[in-house]
Order: C-alpha cells, then structure tokens, then sequence
C-alpha cells in the first residue's frame, strides 16, 4: 500500500479518530487544532501534532500543507471556519479536500467553496443505525451510493441447511453474496453448492429498499 501524508485539521472525536486511523494504516498525518490540549493529546499517535489557527494560511504554509495529499476539514460545526479553511487550502494547491459538515445546507456550501467530498457523520451513523433496528440479523453495513448498501448478516433460521444455489438470493431478493464468514475466516471464492451452516454470516450487496421488508427473507 502507498504512504501517503494527510492532514487533519480539527481534532474533535471525528478528526482525532481520522487521524489515528491513518497513522495505525501506516500514514504519514499532520495533526492541526488551535487547542493546544488536543494537540497534546494526539501527539503520540500521530506524525506531527501541530497548534495552529487554521484560518491563518500563512501558519498552514509553515507546516508544509501544500505538501499532503489529501487534507481532512474536520471542524463542521463551525461553517465560517470550515469554509476560510478550505478557501486556504484549495490557495495553497492541496490536491484533495475532504470536509465535515453538520447538515446538507453547510455541505452544499462547502462543496460550492471547493471541497472535493464532503461527509455527513452523524446522518450516515443516524442511518446505519436506522437499519440494523430494522433486523437483528444485520451484523455491519455501509453504503455504496444512494441505491446499494454492503451488509454483512447472520444467516437466517430458514436458510441453515440449504445451498446458496437452491436459495436462489439473487433472483429471490436482489441479494448478491459476495463473501462468507465461517470460523472467523472470510471465504471470498464463494461455492454456490455448499451448504450454509447456522454459525456463518454472509456478506452481500443489495438495493437500500431490500431493508422496508427485510422480513420477507425469512421465506426460503
């Protein structure tokens, strides 16, 4: 995998959490906040922990910024913070930015400024939630786009016993499988013949709406 250099900038619980991922993938990352206790306390995960105003370019320029293949805005609920930051980096030639933003209004705005991605945290949790109340048996899911999800489920009561070939998921139900796990060990070569046991899980894709009647799956 290549090693890149990120930037963070804005070390709440989402960009301390950014920011420590990527360093445990091996990233180079830049930690920036203007709270010099957030710095310090991220100074021991990360490349280099830095207290700044993120709204100054010229202390964005000290750093190197210019430098980091993709910058993290991860202060979304301040707008005007979010968007003198961005109009900063997109000057200094970051080559990506990705933003935060706390509702659909701010991340048409900052996409409008100049990010090249913009999240919306606590809708996509708000909506991963959403859906594994709708069945106990969704183990993980996440999104593909607007019309398919990746889900991994238990397999259901009604399944155990029969070969993904007679379910016939596909055709049934939209389901593709794409993996299995048994034993804690995922199998992606998926054999169509073999029998499912009450123990695996399956990783599948599927349309979103699968999940207005995910208990139509009960049905063999």
């Amino acid at each position: 995998m290549k090693k890149n250099t990120y930037a963070v900038l804005g070390l709440g619980i989402f960009g301390s959490t950014i920011a420590k991922n990527l360093s445990c993938y091996g990233h180079d990352v830049i930690a920036i906040d203007n709270d010099i206790a957030q710095v310090e306390r991220m100074s021991e995960f990360v490349t280099h922990a830095v207290c700044l105003n993120i709204n100054d370019i010229e202390q964005l320029k000290a750093v190197g910024i210019e430098e980091v293949d993709c910058a993290v805005v991860a202060t979304g609920s301040h707008l005007e913070d979010s968007i003198m930051c961005i109009m900063n980096l997109k000057e200094l030639g970051v080559k990506k930015i990705i933003a935060k933003a706390k509702n659909r209004k701010y991340s048409e705005i900052l996409m409008k400024i100049g990010a090249d991605e913009v999240v919306l945290p606590e809708k996509e949790i708000g909506k991963r939630v959403a859906k594994k109340l709708v069945s106990p048996d969704i183990i993980d899911l996440f999104d593909i786009d607007s019309e398919y999800s990746i889900v991994e489920i238990h397999v259901l009561d009604t399944w155990v016993g029969y070969t993904l070939s007679e379910l016939n998921l596909r055709n049934n139900f939209g389901i593709n499988v794409i993996a299995i796990r048994r034993d804690k060990k995922l199998t992606l070569t998926v054999d169509p013949n073999e029998l499912i046991t009450k123990d695996d899980k399956l990783i599948i894709a599927c349309k979103n709406d699968l999940f207005e009647h995910f208990s139509e799956l009960e049905r063999v």
